[in-house]
Order: structure tokens, then C-alpha cells, then sequence
């Protein structure tokens, strides 16, 4: 995982290096890590609630436990594994496929991966001081309001910190690709990746300020006594709803739009043909971003908003439906009549289109306002969003990092031990989720730790628990092929898969420091594609070769993020310990003074030489 020179160093200086770091490819693999970690807390968790649910009368964990369980479950899938191991792809290969020598704030990535970073630790620090959050991934007011213990303090304060991490990674990756794509780079030769971590990006920029809103009145109303959302004091709880899901409903499309540009990568390149009707991919990528925001209230058909204000919502919500079909036409018409190869990418590629599929279908049921009463909150709203999560965002997730793991470590994962792992994960996915259709049509409600005997429930939710094992069989594997891969793998050349057509698989595999020696020349659509057809070997530059300007490591995202962290448990002890006002201070003056460093040191960076980088030819831009 680490380069030659720095296993000569020894485990200090790299772990140093990863802490200071503001290399965009370093806070990739920071990224994948945490993300990766995370994504594993949250698989055991739900094993816990698959376990929980294997038998009628289940006494395997009690009733509150399995509130913590399934609420910490949702809470760290979506914020704390989804969302980092897609910064992990946008940071390891947006900037290089722009033709870009980094992020346009380098500082600002590294201090947004460690405010998600200490966010997500307080979040699980739950588990180990007196309770975790126990009132549903969505915190509903009512519900977070009559919280015994501090449990829903560490899911307020947690999500606060790994919110403002997510919102300026969001915006540094806005500046990035307004500004710095290479000479010829315009917005319509744009890789699809690229394109739609843009929109992901303008998406974050506007959903997560009214969940950072929603979230500070939730605080307020917990630790100040304020009257917000306090139903006894003249607030309503119902707003709770409306702030959480105009986050919420562009979250997903936040989660999925990168997965459609990994696919939209992949696809191509292992059909050996150019992507399909490219114009429209980028329109409809744009389009669903914008009819993201116009549906949240879908929710909420049974708060009584009143049938004018669910038919609107309802209209919207079938309106998406337009331009995701355009998307997956376009990519089956780019594998018809392509010459497929099936690498383990490319299967996952291919079994998101009928996965991704059903869950669009049973969106559409979900939307229809009028049947909404009969599903909501059954098991077949569960099967509905993990069907979109896991067979688009994981299937997308597991593509992208198959995929791009070569170009990250230099290295490719094993594919016999990668195709195992796919189908173990493809049936046991279906496995799980296909009969929750059929157990919320019968009556199955969501949210329950125990089912009683003789109600026609048995067999679904067993066959749901041994899909689930087969799912963690195949996450086991594939951490086997990760460590094998680490281990024993070869090294690879710039463009492993042989077919690379944008600019990520021009420079060398990991790619130097510097991304690029020479910016390359952009002359249209899949760049690399278009030299190699000119029968050329690498790209062509755009400048002269000169000093590059290199930006200073930087201990101080560490120390900000930490500043923050402390003054959590402040706001979180206030009323019942006399040392929880200093301690606010004491945090937030940490991250005030580091803050107040950065302003006033000017730190300028460093300078490659140009007789540096004219030693190793392997490197920089060419092939």
C-alpha cells in the first residue's frame, strides 16, 4: 500500500506521512481505510439484526440493544461507508482524469477527511459510554427527543463534525473541476465519473446545510431545552421531518450518481467500444440531480400533508424514473454489440443494471401515493432501498474500487478470488432482500426486534438470514484478496486493463506525487483513447517541461478536527458535569488557535525541480 522509499522509513514516518498528508491519492487511501473499516462495523451490525431475526421470539439481543443496533447500522452504512469510500475514488481519480495536479484546495481535502474522520469515532463511541444513538438512522424528533441516555448526543454531535468534513470536500471538489481541468478539457469532454462527482458535489453543497440547520435545533432542543421540534412546548415535530429528508432524499442521489459514473467508466472500457449516446448521459446525470431536491416528501405521504401535496411529490418522484431509464438504455446499448470481456469490474457492472432495476420498479410502487399507505413502513420499503443502495451504491462501490485499485496501489486484486467474491455477494444480495418484498407485503413491519410464531414469517426471514451470511462470506474474501493482493501481488504497467481510455491510465501506476510532469493536451472525448488510435503512446503535453509547484504537509486538518472532537463531549456533559463548560472551550480554542495559525503563517510550498523529474521516464505523462 505504501511506496518503496517510505518502507524503508519505518512505521512512524509513515504513519507521519498519512497524518499530514495532502496528497489527493494519499487522502484517497486515508478515505478507503476509514471507509473500509467502517463498512465492515456496519456489516457486523447487520448480522446482529439478521441473526435477531432468524426465528420467531428471538432472544439473541434485547429489544433496546436492537434499537442501538439497527440505528447505528443505517447511520454508519450511508455517512461513515458509502459516503467515504466514494470520496476515496472521486479523490484517488477525479483530479487526474481532469488532468489536474490536485485538488484546487489540498489543505481543505485533508482537513475535511479528518473532521469525517474523528465524526465517525465519536458517533460509535456510543458503544463503549453508556449507549449508543437508539432512535433510527433518522433520528425522527419525537422519537430523539425521549432518548434516555446520551446516545442520540453522540449520533447529533458525530454527524455535526463528519457533516462539515463531507460539505467542504464537497466544495473543494467544485472548485477542482470548475477550475483546473487541463488545456482542451471542456465541460463536454468531461469523463462521466468526473461529471457526476460535479453534481454530487453541487448536491452536497445544497442538502447538507438544512440537515447542519436541522441537526443544531435537535441539539438545542436536547442540551439547552429549547423548543423546536417539542411538541409540549409549542414546536412541531413534523419540520424535524421536512429538514431530515430534504437532506436525506438528494442523499441518495449523492450516493448513486458517482456509482452510475464508475459504471458509466467501466462499461466501455471492458465492452472495448465508446460509451453510448454520451450528451445524454451527462443531461440526464444533471437532470436527476435537480429532480432530487423536488421529492422529499415522499417520506412522508402519511404525516397528512393532504392529497394535493403527495400528488405533487408523487408526479416528481416518477419523474425520475425518465432520465435514470435514459441511463441504463445508454449503457446497454454500449455493451450490444461490443467485444465484453468479464473481469471482475465489469461483472458487477453488468449485474447493477437488473438489480438497480427492481429497486427502480419498486420505487415507482413506493411513489404511487395511494398503495404508500398499504407499504409504509413494511419490510418492503426496506427491500426497496437496499436494493437501490446495495445493488447500485456497493455493486458501484466494489466495481469502482476492483477497478481502480491498480491505478491507487500499483498493484491488481486477484480476479479468480474477485469473481468468487461477486457472485457469493450477487446471490446472497438476492437472496436477503428479494423475499423482504414479500414479507412487508405480508405484514412484516420494519423497525421490530422480534416476530411471533404461526404469522407466515418464519421461512422469508430465514431465507433473508442465510443470504446475509453468504453476503459477509463474500466481504471476508474479498479482504483475503486485498491482503494477498498487498502481499504478492505483481506490479503493474499505466493501463493494466489494457483498454484505458481517459487520462487516469496515462500516467504511472501509483502515479507520481506531481500526478502529471507535463499537463496533458485535452483533443476530446476519452483522451488517451484518441493518441493511442493516432497510434501514439502516451499523451500529448500542453506546456513546456518546467518546476512544479508542490503544496507543504500539514499537521494542522489533525489538529482542528480534534479541537472539535474534544468540545463534543463539553456540550455533550454541560449539564451534568461542572468541567463540561471548560471543556467546550478548551476545544473549541484548540480549533480556533489552529485555525488562526493557518491565517497567519504563509506557508508557499515547494518546488520540484525540472532536473528532478527528468530522471524517471516512467513517470508523468507518458504511457
Amino acid at each position: 500500500m505504501v511506496s518503496t522509499i517510505a518502507k524503508k522509513r519505518g512505521f512512524g514516518a509513515v504513519l507521519w506521512d498519512y497524518l499530514t498528508t495532502v496528497d489527493h491519492k494519499k487522502i484517497a487511501i486515508l478515505y478507503l481505510v476509514a471507509g473500509g473499516f467502517f463498512f465492515l462495523v456496519g456489516g457486523i451490525e447487520a448480522m446482529f439484526i439478521r441473526i435477531q431475526l432468524a426465528i420467531p421470539e428471538s432472544d439473541f439481543v434485547s429489544a433496546g440493544v436492537y434499537n442501538e443496533i439497527m440505528t447505528m447500522h443505517g447511520t454508519t452504512m450511508i455517512f461513515l461507508a458509502a459516503m467515504p469510500l466514494l470520496f476515496a475514488l472521486m479523490n484517488a481519480v477525479v483530479p487526474i482524469q481532469i488532468g489536474a495536479r490536485d485538488v484546487a484546495f489540498p489543505f481543505v481535502n485533508s482537513l475535511g477527511f479528518w473532521l469525517f474522520f474523528f465524526g465517525g469515532i465519536f458517533l460509535n463511541l456510543g458503544w463503549f459510554m453508556g449507549g449508543a444513538p437508539d432512535a433510527g438512522w433518522t433520528a425522527y424528533a419525537s422519537l430523539t427527543l425521549n432518548s434516555e441516555g446520551h446516545g442520540m448526543d453522540f449520533y447529533i454531535l458525530g454527524l455535526q463534525i463528519a457533516g462539515i468534513g463531507t460539505l467542504i470536500a464537497g466544495i473543494n471538489f467544485l472548485a477542482t473541476i470548475i477550475n483546473m481541468r487541463a488545456p482542451g478539457m471542456t465541460y463536454m469532454r468531461m469523463p462521466l465519473f468526473t461529471w457526476t462527482t460535479f453534481v454530487a458535489s453541487a448536491l452536497i453543497l445544497f442538502a447538507f446545510p438544512p440537515l447542519t440547520a436541522g441537526l443544531a435545533m435537535l441539539m438545542l432542543d436536547r442540551m439547552f431545552d429549547t423548543s423546536f421540534f417539542n411538541p409540549e412546548l409549542g414546536g412541531n415535530t413534523i419540520i424535524w421531518e421536512h429538514l431530515f429528508w430534504i437532506f436525506g432524499h438528494p442523499e441518495v442521489y449523492i450516493l448513486i450518481l458517482p456509482a452510475f459514473g464508475i459504471f458509466s467508466e467501466i462499461i466501455p472500457v471492458f465492452a472495448r467500444k465508446r460509451l453510448f449516446g454520451y450528451s445524454s448521459m451527462v443531461f440526464a446525470t444533471v437532470l436527476i440531480g435537480f429532480l432530487g431536491f423536488m421529492v422529499w416528501a415522499h417520506h412522508m405521504f402519511t404525516t397528512g400533508l393532504g392529497p394535493i401535496a403527495n400528488a405533487i411529490f408523487a408526479v416528481a418522484t416518477m419523474a425520475i424514473a425518465v432520465p435514470t431509464g435514459i441511463k441504463v438504455f445508454n449503457w446497454l446499448l454500449t455493451i450490444w454489440g461490443g467485444n465484453v470481456k468479464f473481469t471482475t469490474p465489469m461483472l458487477y457492472s453488468v449485474a447493477f443494471i437488473p438489480s438497480f432495476l427492481l429497486g427502480g420498479v419498486t420505487g415507482v410502487m413506493l411513489a404511487a401515493a395511494a398503495a404508500d399507505y398499504q407499504f409504509h413502513d413494511t419490510y418492503f420499503v426496506v427491500a426497496h432501498f437496499h436494493y437501490v443502495i446495495i445493488g447500485g451504491v456497493v455493486f458501484g462501490i466494489l466495481a469502482g474500487v476492483h477497478y481502480w485499485w491498480p491505478k491507487m496501489f500499483g498493484k491488481i486484486l486477484n480476479e479468480k478470488l474477485g469473481k468468487i467474491g461477486f457472485v457469493l455477494f450477487f446471490i446472497g444480495f438476492h437472496l436477503t432482500f428479494f423475499i423482504q418484498h414479500f414479507l412487508g407485503l405480508w405484514g412484516m413491519p420494519r423497525r421490530v426486534f422480534t416476530f411471533l410464531p404461526g404469522q407466515g414469517l418464519e421461512l422469508g426471514n430465514l431465507i433473508s438470514t442465510i443470504g446475509a451470511l453468504f453476503m459477509f462470506v463474500a466481504v471476508v474474501i474479498m479482504l483475503i484478496n486485498i491482503i494477498w493482493t498487498t502481499a504478492k501481488g505483481e506490479r503493474v504497467s499505466s493501463d493494466p486493463w489494457g483498454d484505458g481510455r481517459t487520462l487516469e491510465w496515462a500516467v504511472s501506476s501509483p502515479p507520481p506525487e506531481y500526478n502529471f510532469k507535463q499537463l496533458p493536451l485535452v483533443r476530446g472525448l476519452d483522451p488517451l483513447w484518441i493518441e493511442k488510435m493516432d497510434g501514439k503512446k502516451g499523451m500529448t503535453a500542453s506546456e513546456p517541461l518546467d518546476d512544479i509547484h508542490m503544496p507543504n504537509n500539514s499537521i494542522l486538518p489533525v489538529i482542528i478536527s480534534f479541537g472539535l472532537f474534544v468540545s463534543a463531549f463539553g456540550f455533550m456533559y454541560r449539564q451534568e458535569h461542572n468541567w463540561g463548560l471548560p471543556v467546550i472551550f478548551i476545544g473549541l480554542g484548540i480549533t480556533f488557535a489552529t485555525m488562526l495559525v493557518r491565517s497567519l503563517k504563509d506557508d508557499h510550498g515547494y518546488h520540484i525541480h525540472k532536473e528532478d523529474l527528468t530522471d524517471d521516464d516512467d513517470k508523468g505523462v507518458k504511457a
